[in-house]
């Protein structure tokens, strides 16, 4: 598959955006750790026709499912994770944003 910059940049800007949900499903997870009728948000990840990655959140589907069902260290596994993957991502973007500003720098000499 052949993919543009702009591609590229859209790609890594999509992927950051999916992290973003799983940080904000992990740390919802967290803060109802003690919560009673709270049911897990997991996030699922799937790929996008322009390359792009999107994030679907869903809910725990075990009868009576509450915050009992949390684990704080798969928790804290979910958010290192995803700390780690944008980190990625945020590197290729910003990789992405300097080549742009390069081929700039070349068409105005």
């Amino acid at each position: 598959m052949k993919m543009s910059l702009s591609g590229v940049t859209n790609s890594a800007l999509s992927g950051m955006q999916a992290q973003v949900t799983r940080l904000s499903a992990t740390a919802n997870n967290i803060a109802n750790v003690d919560s009673s009728n709270y049911s897990r948000l997991s996030t699922q990840f799937s790929t996008t026709p322009d390359g792009g990655v999107r994030a679907d959140l869903s809910q725990s589907q075990q009868p009576g499912a509450d915050g009992e069902g949390v684990d704080i260290g798969q928790e804290m596994l979910e958010l290192t994770e995803a700390s780690l993957f944008f980190k990625a991502n945020a590197a290729v973007f910003e990789t992405g944003a300097d080549l742009w500003q390069l081929l700039a720098t070349i068409k105005r000499d």
